[in-house]
């Protein structure tokens, strides 16, 4: 299933804010919703500015080693969901990469897949089953502040 990053905002929970990348799935109204850590969120939305801050950080560095060894991301799948006692779950990504050697296929965690996703504009994907067992309510997601307007205040 196509998806794209919507936003990268901040809920509010009992153990305190914590930054959410919100997926839209092409013709579905609900969202695929992943919790990840705030470096990785921030890391997500200057790559979504396409924000020059100077001197690479981590995925800018990733990117650019890749680019130099000549490979280039073909695309990111959000690939599973490890549920551990019913509860939320662990999400498994798999990056895409086409090298001179040929296409390699990368373990990686969501949140840096993205990152790299957002500075590439690499197309994203969702199985069907992520989308089924991680999909909720886009309106739950709508109000919350946005990781650029909040990164400050933190």
């Amino acid at each position: 299933m196509n998806a794209s990053i919507d936003a990268v905002r901040v809920a509010g929970t009992p153990q305190g804010p914590v930054p959410v990348l919100v997926l839209t799935v092409e013709d579905e109204d609900d969202v695929v919703p992943i919790f990840i850590g705030f470096e990785e969120a921030t890391s997500i939305a200057r790559g979504l500015e396409a924000e020059d801050i100077g001197r690479p950080l981590t995925h800018d560095l990733l990117l650019d080693v890749m680019e130099e060894l000549g490979g280039r991301i073909d695309r990111v799948v959000v690939s599973e969901i490890e549920r551990r006692d019913g509860q939320g779950g662990t999400y498994i990504a798999d990056l895409h990469v086409e090298t001179p050697r040929g296409s390699a296929v990368i373990d990686a965690r969501p949140s840096d897949s993205m990152a790299l996703a957002a500075r590439t504009n690499a197309p994203i994907e969702v199985t069907e089953s992520v989308f089924e067992n991680g999909r909720d309510d886009s309106d739950k997601f709508a109000d919350l502040e946005d990781i650029r307007e909040v990164a400050g205040e933190l």
